[in-house]
């Protein structure tokens, strides 16, 4: 097993996994898994190749937040965290959520165990989520006298009533995985969270890789601004897929001939 706190796995048909990989940690974020979450994604968006992401951690859980011992004892590891040149710039902290957002592929997280604060985080800058029935959720935040602060309230006033959120985000309360599914804070869950992902990253990649990229731009950078807006979105983005090599791939693909999908255009 690498020593490396993030590892990447790029198979043959475009599928990444990515790993958080300090098992004896719990997967803790110390300032070491931050650098290497935020490396690993800004090498993934230079691969046109890559089709879809998997995001998982290897042992017993997902990743069980902040290493709060590594960064509360050390300033500069909370500097390190926090800093950013102007305030609505993401500083490290928040890098490690929205940049998964950022990737022109779909994103899908395989939770398993313990998914707590920052590790809940960085799960909902997954396009998907898909959580294990062993599997814990919680913004647990507030039990060190902290808020949520990695960029992950953004996608969950989408996902929720602000009473709902508010309630969860104030108590740290401790969800199971059929919970979460009931306030939307995870897609599926399932028996196996890394087969089922892997199942659905596999039904992706049969679709055109420009296609994927089109709708995931124009869902997330237009869901709440007006119709008008979305209709010109739409209707752009429709031109620019229409433009490219791969929509007549999938059109061939449709009526069951052999073709293969070139590498996504770019956005």
């Amino acid at each position: 097993m690498t020593n490396s706190p993030v590892t990447l796995n790029i198979s043959d048909n475009g599928i990444a996994t990515v790993s958080l990989n300090k098992p004896e940690k719990l997967n803790a974020l110390d300032i070491e898994m931050f650098l290497a979450i935020k490396n690993t994604i800004k090498s993934l968006r230079k691969n046109r190749q890559i089709r879809v992401v998997i995001l998982t951690g290897v042992g017993p859980d997902f990743c069980t937040g902040l290493d709060v011992k590594s960064v509360m004892s050390k300033p500069s590891s909370a500097l390190k965290l926090l800093f950013k040149w102007l305030p609505g710039n993401s500083n490290l902290a928040q890098k490690v959520t929205s940049m998964w957002r950022e990737l022109n592929v779909p994103v899908i997280a395989a939770i398993h165990g313990r998914c707590w604060g920052g590790g809940l985080q960085i799960a909902l800058g997954a396009d998907f989520r898909i959580a294990q029935l062993n599997s814990s959720l919680s913004i647990m935040e507030s039990k060190w006298g902290l808020i949520p602060d990695m960029a992950g309230n953004t996608q969950i006033r989408k996902l929720m009533p602000i009473d709902v959120a508010m309630k969860l985000t104030m108590t740290a309360e401790t969800l199971t995985a059929d919970q979460a599914l009931q306030y939307n804070l995870v897609t599926e869950v399932h028996d196996s969270a890394l087969d089922r992902a892997n199942e659905l990253a596999l039904k992706l990649i049969e679709k055109s890789p420009d296609v994927l990229a089109g709708v995931k731009k124009l869902f997330n950078q237009n869901w709440s601004r007006s119709d008008r807006t979305f209709f010109a979105k739409e209707s752009w983005y429709q031109v620019k897929i229409l433009a490219g090599k791969n929509q007549k791939i999938a059109t061939r693909k449709a009526l069951g001939k052999e073709a293969e999908y070139k590498a996504r255009m770019h956005w």
